[in-house]
């Protein structure tokens, strides 16, 4: 399924965008944070959604769309997109706005108890509440580190792979040891539509963190002649004419080789970084944000924070454990969004009322 993500108002030069006044904002459209969407919106709550991410789904898309997860209840097996397909469908109901590819950059609150949001593209929202749903912060790729290449990114040297078509009828030299690498070695060496001229995969050892029969493929393919695997780490690059030409490979044996490219695909995983949240004023406890179990309330009154981004005592980081997390901070959410309304537990099995916000019709029990 596909939702279109409203944009927000984002401000324009010379322009300044009027707040956004709205009951709760997310921080985060990861997993959990999607499900702070609906039990939010089952206690009528209205929410904004952040996410510096450009798509939906957090890590679950950033990292692992296609594995399988066996541990969401009822839910034997899916994968990371799966399980945002049906996040998103269950949360339809309740309408929330995404702003995407953005971070926020300030919260602070004001004198009647709200909160200012604002972010990196000029987005701002008065909320009287602030849920942190960032998982373990925004994820970098960590990067070659080898003098100058780094103005070859975007061009010829890549951490991710947006677009499979660029690199169709390349040379391709793909360097890491995990999943990304070698799923993106086969793809480009075997892909009817996006297949490359050549593929090296270089790794800095004989061994990998990828699936076995990721690398059993990848040995197949070798003796195959269908690309290659090199053992080593590059120890430097040349150019010619202002484009980088080939890496130079050096070997566990000593031995520096040369290997030419016209792509260079570095997959040395992701760097959480907890970014302008550490900034907020919130305790933190290992660069994790402290709460308390009844409602998932960090030091700040108001400012709300589940999954992975939180501890406490017993802490586990599973998507489970967030979806707990999300349930019992929207009902202490509750008391400052409706401060002079007694909010009640219902259950979507019987409660016409919540029917009614789910938009669907009330069971007939004999």
């Amino acid at each position: 399924m596909h939702i279109d993500p409203a944009v927000t108002q984002a401000a324009q030069p010379g322009s300044i965008a009027q707040p956004i006044e709205t009951d709760a904002v997310i921080v985060g459209a990861g997993p959990v944070g999607l499900f702070q969407v609906f039990e939010l919106g089952l206690l009528e709550i209205k929410a904004h959604v952040i996410d510096s991410l450009p798509h939906l789904g957090g890590q679950c898309i950033e990292l692992y769309p296609d594995k399988p997860i066996y541990d969401i209840p009822a839910v034997p097996v899916c994968t990371g997109k799966e399980l945002t397909d049906s996040l998103l469908k269950q949360i339809e109901p309740f309408h929330p706005t995404f702003h995407l590819g953005q971070d926020v950059t300030q919260v602070r609150r004001l004198d009647d108890g709200r909160f200012f949001v604002a972010t990196s593209k000029g987005t701002s929202f008065i909320t009287r509440t602030v849920f942190i749903a960032a998982g373990v912060g925004s994820f970098q790729p960590r990067t070659l580190k080898a003098d100058g290449i780094d103005r070859f990114e975007g061009s010829q040297l890549f951490y991710r792979v947006k677009s499979p078509d660029q690199f169709a009828g390349k040379n391709l030299v793909v360097v890491g040891g995990g999943d990304s690498a070698l799923d993106w070695a086969l793809h480009f060496a075997t892909s009817e539509e996006h297949r490359a001229e050549s593929v090296v995969l270089l790794h800095r050892r004989d061994g990998f963190r990828a699936a076995p029969s990721s690398v059993a493929k990848m040995h197949a393919l070798c003796e195959q002649h269908e690309m290659q695997f090199l053992v080593g780490q590059i120890s430097g690059y040349e150019e010619r004419d202002g484009r980088l030409s080939e890496v130079k490979v050096t070997g566990s044996d000593g031995i520096t080789r040369r290997v030419p490219l016209d792509m260079l695909l570095v997959f040395f995983g992701l760097s959480p970084k907890l970014g302008p949240i550490a900034d907020w004023g919130l305790a933190l406890e290992r660069k994790q944000l402290v709460v308390d179990t009844e409602k998932f309330e960090t030091s700040v009154p108001g400012i709300f924070a589940v999954g992975d981004i939180n501890t406490y005592p017993g802490k586990k980081k599973l998507i489970l454990s967030g979806f707990h997390e999300a349930a019992l901070a929207a009902f202490g959410a509750a008391n400052y969004v409706f401060p002079e309304k007694k909010v009640h537990l219902q259950y979507t099995t019987t409660s016409p009322k919540l029917h009614k916000v789910l938009g669907v019709d009330s069971p007939v029990f004999d």
